[in-house]
């Protein structure tokens, strides 16, 4: 009689036991690659989801920029969450993150915007300046856009580029926001603010209002200064007015911290030193006070004003002697300092 000899039980048990060592260990791998904070890049990258992108295309976009290791990593997260909504829109990742908390952004909609300010009296090469420094878009490209002044045809026939009608605001922008989008987004704002004051005549407003702007940085003085400045129009007087010499030489790269003589004999059609009237269009970009105080201003005899001694406002004047002792008190305080 035959005896069977069964297999040794120690030989299934390590089979098994490789099996388990196995699994347990893919899965430990898996478990640390899903939950282990990845960063494969540098100080920072950008990433931007269009509408309609797939799960498989973002996973590949972050995984090439190196937001995680690999593009199934998003996969098994949207498997985990298959209710939540990827936002399109442009994101920004600076520091290690896990493919779960990449996925939580991308689900909430934490979308990076460049957030610039434009101060009042800006005009469109400060605004080239500020967006350029930003990282959002270049200056020069910014420039060109302003440039073209077709978006305000309507408003305005005779503009010459956009100044005056890029409204000094907050706005947001991604790296796809192109320059003639902002512009778009900053003539909105202007339209806004225009239609309430109920203008007319946006050319004459709007070059008068940047004048003011760039005269005064005293708001109970602002309709005084467009008083002055109409007053002057109705006499045919020559408005004088030195920030429209300034901008003048800015047009002919040639300005400097100081007025000089040959600034103010400069023929260019800016320089209201030697051209009467309002010179051809605005040379900033007013805000709101300054534009209702060109629709609205102050009544009086008024033809001067110069900066009182130690700042802090002007000393208005209805004749030439009046405004000449003004003007020497004004010197001796500076010659004085």
């Amino acid at each position: 009689m035959k005896v069977r000899v069964a297999e040794p039980v120690h030989r299934f048990t390590m089979k098994r036991l490789i099996a388990v060592v196995l699994v347990l260990g893919l899965v430990g791998v898996g478990t640390y690659f899903v939950t282990a904070p990845f960063q494969g890049f540098t100080n920072e990258t950008f990433v931007k989801i269009d509408r309609g992108t797939t799960t498989r295309e973002i996973g590949e976009a972050l995984a090439q920029s190196g937001v995680i290791r690999y593009p199934w990593e998003l996969w098994i997260q949207r498997a985990l969450h298959p209710n939540a909504k990827i936002q399109a829109g442009e994101y920004r990742f600076h520091q290690p993150a896990t493919p779960a908390e990449v996925f939580s952004r991308l689900a909430r909609g934490d979308i990076y915007y460049f957030e610039i300010t434009i101060p009042e009296g800006s005009n469109m090469f400060d605004i080239a300046r500020i967006v350029g420094s930003s990282g959002a878009m270049s200056s020069s490209d910014f420039l060109k856009a302003a440039a073209d002044p077709a978006p305000i045809r309507d408003l305005d026939p005779n503009a010459k580029t956009l100044e005056g009608y890029l409204f000094p605001s907050t706005y947001r922008i991604s790296h796809s926001t192109t320059p003639a989008e902002l512009c778009r987004q900053m003539i909105a704002q202007f339209r806004k603010h225009w239609a309430k004051l109920g203008g007319k005549d946006p050319h004459h407003t709007v070059t008068l209002a940047s004048l003011v702007e760039k005269e005064t940085g005293v708001a109970s003085e602002r309709a005084l200064v467009a008083g002055v400045f109409e007053n002057r129009l109705q006499k045919n007087m020559m408005l004088q007015c030195d920030p429209t010499t300034m901008y003048a030489a800015l047009l002919e790269n040639r300005l400097r911290d100081t007025i000089y003589k040959s600034d103010l004999a400069s023929a260019n059609p800016y320089n209201t030193y030697q051209h009467a009237g309002l010179p051809p269009g605005p040379i900033a970009n007013p805000g709101a006070d300054s534009l209702a105080a060109a629709l609205h201003p102050a009544e009086t005899d008024y033809l001067y004003f110069v900066a009182k001694p130690g700042g802090g406002g002007h000393n208005f004047s209805t004749d030439l002697s009046g405004h000449e002792k003004a003007t020497r008190a004004y010197r001796k305080a500076r010659k004085a300092d």
